[in-house]
């Protein structure tokens, strides 16, 4: 897997238009926080059951990728549930995933807010939110 900041992310995207950009976060997050136009949403796990399901996961993004050969972008709130998922999915023989590091929202800072280190929003890419 390969571990790419959120600039680094975008630029393989660009450079890789064949790339599924996946955002793993529930639907709340998802639709509410933002996310980057054109992402596939497809949850690592949903609430109320916050369990995550990999199996399942797997299957959704082999379906919407239409194989296991297509690049694989995955985007979570601070980069850590998508270890988790591009875990899975390269267990499963997917060979080419990417992590966007600190995800869309970044990591915590001194005071236990995100948005103000790193991320997706912070970098100033392109989002939208409903």
């Amino acid at each position: 897997m390969k571990h790419l900041t959120p600039r680094e992310s975008w630029q393989y995207l660009l450079d890789h238009p064949d790339a599924l950009f996946v955002d793993v976060r529930m639907e709340i997050e998802y639709l509410y926080v933002g996310h980057p136009p054109g992402v596939v949403h497809i949850p690592w796990y949903e609430y109320p059951e916050m369990q995550a399901h990999p199996e399942r996961f797997v299957e959704q993004v082999q379906r919407e990728a239409g194989g296991k050969a297509r690049p694989v972008v995955l985007l979570c709130r601070s980069g850590r549930r998508t270890i988790d998922a591009g875990e899975a999915l390269e267990a499963a023989g997917f060979a080419d995933v990417v992590n966007v590091l600190h995800g869309f929202e970044g990591e915590l800072d001194e005071h236990f807010q995100r948005g103000r280190l790193n991320g997706w929003r912070f970098d100033g890419l392109p989002w939208e939110q409903m």
